[in-house]
């Protein structure tokens, strides 16, 4: 078995965003530490279950990327951008919503519409 990389340039944003997703999981499974504090949340003294909480959903991104990375199929990249666009779209109505329009969180948005535009232009067969 030989590791795949894609020859297409769409594949290829697409894979990097599959890729992407897999690199922040881990750093997320293994450092939730740093993780809270890059996000500027906090942990309340005795609980926990918020470390658990940031390493079950680093889990669940890794296994995403991941899955996407060894299928290579365009309807997984398309499962993967629809999630980050639906995640995008939550951002935004926190921005909207909650007052959260800080300089970190619109980051995060741009972050997120990438992630979430390169797999679902590739899978919709527009790069």
């Amino acid at each position: 078995m030989e590791f795949y990389f894609p020859t297409e340039f769409g594949e290829q944003l697409a894979f990097c965003s599959a890729a992407s997703t897999a690199l922040i999981g881990l750093v997320m499974m293994f450092a939730p530490g740093y993780t809270y504090r890059f996000l500027r949340l906090q942990v309340r003294e005795g609980r926990s279950e918020a470390y658990a909480e940031a390493r079950s959903a680093g889990g669940f991104l890794t296994g995403f990327g991941l899955v996407a990375i060894l299928l290579a199929q365009p309807m997984i990249y398309l499962a993967l951008g629809a999630s980050f666009g639906v995640a995008a779209f939550g951002r935004i109505l926190s921005i909207m919503s909650d007052r959260g329009s800080v300089f970190l969180n619109l980051l995060l948005l741009v972050v997120q519409a990438i992630l979430a535009a390169l797999p679902l232009l590739y899978g919709m067969g527009y790069i």
